[in-house]
């Protein structure tokens, strides 16, 4: 079964909001090499996944949006596959699919009521 195995923050200024999660949580951040992207550890031991902070694209949330959150990354075997389904199902392409160097292929899509999720396909080869 398909599970959630990362998150995303998607900032408009990514090394503020480094420092902001760095000094509320206390979780490790380290940019990937020389990408626009940092990896987040949030814990060792414990329950939980880890994440990354991407520079977003486009405007912020309105600040009276009842709802603007963290992108959840599910993983699994078949991309286009599950592109299809989600097709099928009434959900929505909001960003294609596209290579992550080294890691899979990554997809963002909206289920039938907007919500935000990432689908990723493992794939050492991709890139």
């Amino acid at each position: 079964m398909p599970r959630p195995v990362h998150f995303e923050i998607h900032a408009t200024d990514p090394q503020q909001a480094v420092t902001f999660y760095e000094q509320v949580f206390g979780w490790k951040i380290e940019q990937w090499g020389d990408q626009p992207y940092w990896l987040i550890t949030t814990g060792d031991t414990s329950p939980g996944i880890d994440g990354g902070l991407v520079p977003r694209r486009g405007p912020a949330p309105a600040a009276d949006a009842p709802v603007s959150s963290f992108v959840n990354t599910i993983d699994v075997a078949d991309l286009d596959a599950t592109l299809a389904a989600i097709g099928r199902a009434g959900g929505t392409v909001a960003l294609a699919k596209h290579a992550v160097p080294r890691i899979g292929w990554l997809a963002y899509f909206k289920d039938v009521d907007n919500n935000l999720f990432g689908v990723m396909q493992p794939d050492e080869q991709a890139g």
